[in-house]
């Protein structure tokens, strides 16, 4: 704002999150029936876009299956207790940008 008693003039500043990119890519991973899954990747920055893990075309959630971890820059994501029915793709996607191992 810019006040000089007789007149007054306002603006405003907007600010738009640059996108955020994947840095470290997912890696394929084996595990034995019954054991955990764990895949990792890491993004450019820390974003308030929107993150997704898939598992084929499913998208994931965090659940007693599952647990999706967000610290910092790493997202991770755990398959619990794997049987073979959970072979298959595993993508991250962040914006225009995606990961599959």
């Amino acid at each position: 704002m810019c006040d000089t008693g007789d007149q007054q003039t306002t603006a405003a500043v907007s600010v738009k999150e640059s996108a955020a990119t994947i840095v470290e890519m997912l890696k394929d991973v084996t595990s034995r029936e019954g054991e955990d899954a764990v895949f990792e990747c890491r993004l450019s920055r820390e974003t308030a876009q929107d993150a997704q893990w898939f598992l084929g075309d499913v998208p994931l959630q965090s659940n007693e299956m599952n647990e999706i971890r967000v610290q910092g820059t790493r997202h991770t994501l755990i398959l619990r207790k794997v049987i073979l029915e959970d072979c298959g793709p595993i993508s991250f996607k962040v914006g225009q940008h995606t990961s599959a191992a």
